[in-house]
Parts: structure tokens; sequence; C-alpha cells
């Protein structure tokens, strides 16, 4: 007989070794009973599943902890999708392996969608920050807000915003399931979260946001300011970049309130994506061309759509407009406007420096 839960948490693991613990035994004290406990095995080369194993064997929940294996090391967005489709929850809830949530997390979380028969419900978190110098928080509060009707909770994420990491809501699988919502198959750093949440406001109507902190974000000092130095992966870049292709191609939605703002989002992370290529091209074999490029700027609305939509109006336009020319010319008209803004983010900076420092000296002077 399959047993069944109302609820999974999925925790993908790939060497976290020192930080598993911590995850594990935040999960294991929820005060919620009905809970499965999903652990995806990205082969890792430490010790993080014996340290899963163990409680698996000698938590009195162990019997609740399911371990899946990857073939090989396929990375986290691989993962979330392996553990989505595993699932045997009615509801999914995602836990990252070194961050935390509250025993009364996902009671507190289930009790608001069945309060409002939601498809998910999103909880505030506070970001931790861990250095030499001791331990700071930010706090991400949401104001209490319940979505019932159709297209308020999209319009709501495409002008005040929601978070786009993949942590901290419970939604009902159902509907990831049933519209076939994947993540692109890549790791950190080419933008696994957003190609799943950046339109999955789209497919919901009925949600909620609570203000209550359910989740502790944690992050290492070195991590912070570890910069990345590893080549552009194409393989890699070129499955996100398809991911928001795939996106773009939505026309159903060109009747919705939102879809000048959803496009303004889409073409947002398209000129970031662009803005790496251009600026780290040699790295990437085979190296991007600029008809490649070109493309990837390429607007779903006509100029005509997007004056006529009346939102976001400039920051299509601006967007569209690298998409029209033949390629070298596009390529070209996108590295002038990228110095063009980094020269201004500089002068910017010095500005602020320049402030802060004339406050210290008047601060001093008194």
């Amino acid at each position: 007989m399959t047993m069944s839960y109302k609820v999974t948490i999925g925790i993908p693991v790939y060497n976290v070794a020192k930080h598993i613990k911590m995850t594990m035994d935040t999960a294991l004290a929820q005060t919620f009973p009905d809970i499965e406990f999903l652990v995806l095995d990205d082969c890792g080369t430490d010790n993080s599943i014996e340290i899963v194993r163990e409680y698996q064997e000698n938590h009195p929940r162990g019997k609740d902890i399911r371990i899946l294996r990857q073939p090989h090391n396929m990375g986290i967005g691989e993962a979330r999708n392996r553990m989505i489709a595993e699932a045997k929850g009615d509801y999914f809830y995602s836990l990252d392996a070194g961050d935390k949530i509250f025993e009364n997390t996902i009671a507190l979380l289930y009790q608001a969608a069945v309060e409002h028969k939601a498809e998910i419900v999103y909880g505030s978190h506070e970001r931790v920050f861990v250095g030499s110098n001791g331990t700071s928080k930010i706090e991400y509060v949401y104001p209490h807000r319940v979505f019932t009707k159709p297209d308020e909770y999209a319009m709501y994420c495409f002008t005040t915003g929601v978070q786009v990491m993949n942590w901290n809501f419970l939604i009902l699988l159902d509907i990831i399931r049933g519209n076939n919502l994947k993540l692109a198959p890549v790791g950190h750093g080419y933008g696994e979260d957003f190609t799943f949440t950046v339109d999955l406001s789209t497919y919901i109507t009925r949600a909620v946001l609570l203000p209550e902190i359910t989740y502790q974000y944690y992050t290492e000092e070195k991590d912070h300011k570890k910069k990345r130095k590893h080549a552009m992966n194409r393989t890699l870049m070129d499955a996100s970049i398809a991911a928001i292709a795939k996106k773009k191609q939505r026309t159903e939605l060109k009747d919705k309130p939102y879809y000048s703002l959803l496009c303004a989002t889409l073409m947002m992370y398209d000129y970031s994506f662009v803005r790496q290529i251009i600026y780290r091209r040699n790295e990437a074999q085979p190296r991007y061309t600029d008809r490649e490029i070109r493309d990837i700027m390429r607007h779903p609305m006509t100029f005509g759509e997007i004056v006529q939509s009346r939102q976001k109006v400039m920051r299509n336009l601006y967007y569209g407009f690298f998409g029209i020319w033949p390629p070298r010319l596009s390529v070209a008209f996108l590295k002038l406007f990228l110095k063009m803004t980094d020269i201004l983010v500089l002068i910017r900076k010095l500005r602020k420096q320049k402030l802060r420092m004339k406050s210290v000296v008047t601060s001093t002077q008194n």
C-alpha cells in the first residue's frame, strides 16, 4: 500500500555535511504530524547522506524519511524536479540544506491553505549572515494578503513582487504537475529558481501571504563575498535561456492585464543573460554569435502592443530596441548601453562614498 501525506518537505542534499543536521533537526521538529521528509541525494562527495540515514534509522519520525538518489550529480534544478515528481504529499514545501524552519512553519502554512482553500501560501523569511564578527539578520516581511479573484495574485506579483526563490512556500502539487511546471535543468548561478517562479503566479488564483517569519536563509560571510571564477557553461546557460524563451511564447496570456508586466520581467532576465554573455563571451564554447545574442533579445510584444499596454512601456521599449536590428548592430548597441550603464553605476557609487565621507567629517567637527 502506497503511503500518502498531507505535506512533503523536499530537501536537496549535495556536500552539506556541515549543515545538514541543523536542517534535519528543524524539519523533524515540526508540530504538524502528517509530513513526508523527502531527501534528494545529488551524489556529493562528503558524508551528508550517511548523516540523513542515521536520522532515518534512529529518529522517531524516521519512517517518514525517504531518500532518493540521482544517477549522477545533476544540479539543483533537476533535484527539485525529481522531488516534485516523486513527492507523496498533497502540498509541497522546499527546504534547502543549510537553512532552518521553525517548529510551527508547516502547521501555520497548512492552516492558511485549508482556511482559504489556497493553492499557494508564502511565509515571510529572514536572511541570516554568519561571519567572523557574529551573526546579523535582515527580515523580509509580507503584508497579510489573501487573493481569491482571477489575475489578482499575478498582478500583485508583477507590480509589488514576491520572492523568486523556490523555498518557503507551500504549494498544491496538483498545480505544478497539472501544468507540467519544471525548473530549468541547471545548477546554482544559472537562474534555476526564476525559471520556475517567474510565471508561477499566472497559474494561481487563490494565494495567501503571511507576515509571520517561517524560514531562516543562512549565508556565510565567505560565501557571500566569494566571486564565481568558473568558466561560463554554455549548456547550462542555453537551458536557462530556452526556459525563458518558452515562457515568452505563451500567447494565451496576451489578453491578461499583467501581460506587459510579465514580458518586462522575462526580458529583464534575458538582458541579464546577455550581459553575462557579452562580458564573458570568450569563455562559452562554442562562442555565442551576434545573431544568437540578438535573438535572445527578441521581444514577445510588438512596439504597438507595448505602447498600447501603458504598463512598463519605457522598460519594454528599451529591451525590445535591441531585438529589432541586424545582429552586428544589435550587439554593438548592447555593448554601448551596457558600458553607459556601468559608468552611471560607478558615478552613483562614487557620489554615495563622497556623501558618506562628508557625513563623517561633519560629525567629527561637531
